[in-house]
């Protein structure tokens, strides 16, 4: 049995994740944004070892959040599953100054990552097949000097995803770090006419997570429905990979050890 964390699990993917791992047997915690969704999470995924809350928007939560993880102990994978989507119609500003997008969808990952501990055995990030469309460019990663588009922030950030899964797989050798994209699946972000099958979308998180097959043991990797995938050629490059670590750390004050 495996002892698998997820963040953003109180539906969509990462809930859907956790009802697969939960079926198989597993130690799931779920993570929620407020004790109300913490309480629907709870309803949806009764068999759930605990439920975690914070909304990892602001870096005091993402804190929060990674303290109360480090109180449950030792987890063997953690599915940083947390995303927001591209319809914000405007740049939406964090308590600390940041674009939310990125808080979120990039920062949070981060962060938790550095801070859970004892470091897990297996790392997963969700990205997106719009990373390819993404610009690594970490001149202006906050978007407070171009002109808001939601849709080229968003694949940034997937892109970065996958740059933090495969830096970590670089400076943390003894840990399987991978990404994946799940494909265009009919959750709220992805709209109810998304032609992608939903339940392999949360299948490789899962087998990302707990698989015993070697297909599934490697590290710095990027896939899709369990197979790899094409992607960004920009996501292997070790000096972008390096900035983006180093910039994170400088944001949150906090080093990927």
């Amino acid at each position: 049995m495996a002892s698998v964390f997820i963040t953003g699990s109180s539906d969509g993917l990462g809930l859907l994740a956790a009802q697969q791992l939960l079926e198989q047997g597993h130690r799931v915690t779920l993570h929620a944004r407020n004790a109300a969704r913490a309480a629907d999470a709870r309803r949806a995924a009764a068999r759930a070892a605990a439920v975690v809350t914070g909304d990892v928007t602001t870096i005091d939560a993402m804190r929060a959040v990674a303290e109360q993880v480090n109180s449950l102990g030792r987890f063997d994978a953690v599915i940083h599953n947390v995303g927001i989507g591209y319809g914000a119609p405007r740049r939406i500003e964090t308590a600390d100054g940041l674009s939310q997008l990125f808080a979120v969808n990039v920062l949070a990952p981060y962060l938790l990552t550095a801070l859970i501990y004892p470091r897990p055995a297996r790392l997963v990030y969700l990205s997106s097949g719009l990373h390819r469309r993404g610009n690594p460019d970490l001149s202006d990663p906050q978007w407070r000097a171009r002109r808001w588009d939601g849709a080229q922030a968003y694949s940034d950030s997937k892109l970065l995803d996958v740059l933090l899964a495969f830096g970590v797989a670089r400076r943390w050798p003894e840990v399987l770090s991978n990404a994946l994209e799940p494909g265009w699946v009919p959750t709220k972000m992805g709209g109810p006419s998304a032609p992608d099958d939903l339940a392999l979308g949360a299948a490789t998180q899962v087998w990302l997570a707990i698989g015993a097959d070697p297909q599934a043991r490697v590290t710095g990797k990027y896939f899709y429905h369990q197979a790899p995938r094409e992607l960004h050629p920009a996501a292997r490059r070790a000096d972008l990979q390096d900035a983006l670590l180093d910039y994170c750390a400088g944001l949150s004050g906090t080093a990927l050890a």
